[in-house]
């Protein structure tokens, strides 16, 4: 962990999970968004062929690829998937007509309000050709659907923040990150006090600096982390 730097009390954050992320459109940049609780299925049948949509949340991007290959069925017609995971996303029509797969399950997730999830949707033929259109209004309906259905969790914004404080300021520093339910994810010490790196809900920050300020007398000295 890098010495904070010293500034006066004021606090800048880094962002390290937020709800404001996306690239599908502004309100998507405005909106708070959702993962899953828990993974979610949904089946439909349309002109004879079945279609079972497999959702699941993410904790990384190379974590989607992974539920894709252990709930992909090798003897059905097709599995075709998509992620959204902050600003990364994939899809793949895995055979489909281009465009008419992949791309409406990812137009789902975000319809959707969600982030962080995959959806793989399995598809068995029944013998009668839906055309394009047929096959977005199916792939795009059954992640709909399948993501509608299922638990919700709220993705919540976090910042971290680096402090020094004096030694005999400490217990009223953790007295302050326990008030605003701070983890605190390093301590150390040296000869002039203790330096914390903390992270806690973005909404909670205003409070916390004023907390951190007012029951120091200004003596504690906040900075924002380096970038890794």
């Amino acid at each position: 962990m890098q010495p904070p730097v010293r500034a006066s009390c004021q606090l800048a954050t880094v962002v390290t999970l937020t709800a404001a992320i996306g690239i599908t459109g502004s309100h998507r940049m405005a909106t708070m968004l959702d993962t899953l609780a828990a993974d979610a299925h949904h089946s439909l049948d349309i002109k004879h062929s079945r279609f079972l949509a497999n959702a699941a949340p993410l904790d990384a991007p190379a974590h989607a690829l992974e539920i894709v290959q252990r709930v992909s069925v090798a003897d059905a017609t097709h599995n075709c998937w998509a992620y959204r995971f902050g600003q990364e996303y994939r899809s793949s029509d895995d055979g489909e007509p281009s465009g008419t797969a992949g791309r409406p399950i990812l137009a789902a997730i975000d319809g959707q309000g969600f982030d962080r999830v995959v959806v793989v949707i399995t598809r068995w033929y029944g013998g009668i050709k839906l055309g394009a259109g047929g096959l977005v209004r199916a792939y795009g309906g059954a992640a709909a659907e399948c993501l509608r259905l299922a638990t919700r969790q709220p993705l919540i914004a976090l910042s971290l923040l680096d402090l020094q404080c004096q030694f005999d300021d400490l217990g009223l520093v953790h007295a302050a990150l326990s008030a605003f339910h701070a983890d605190k994810l390093d301590e150390h010490f040296d000869a002039n006090g203790a330096a914390l790196r903390v992270q806690l809900p973005a909404d909670q920050l205003a409070g916390l600096k004023t907390r951190l300020c007012d029951a120091t007398r200004n003596r504690v000295h906040l900075s924002t982390p380096e970038a890794a």
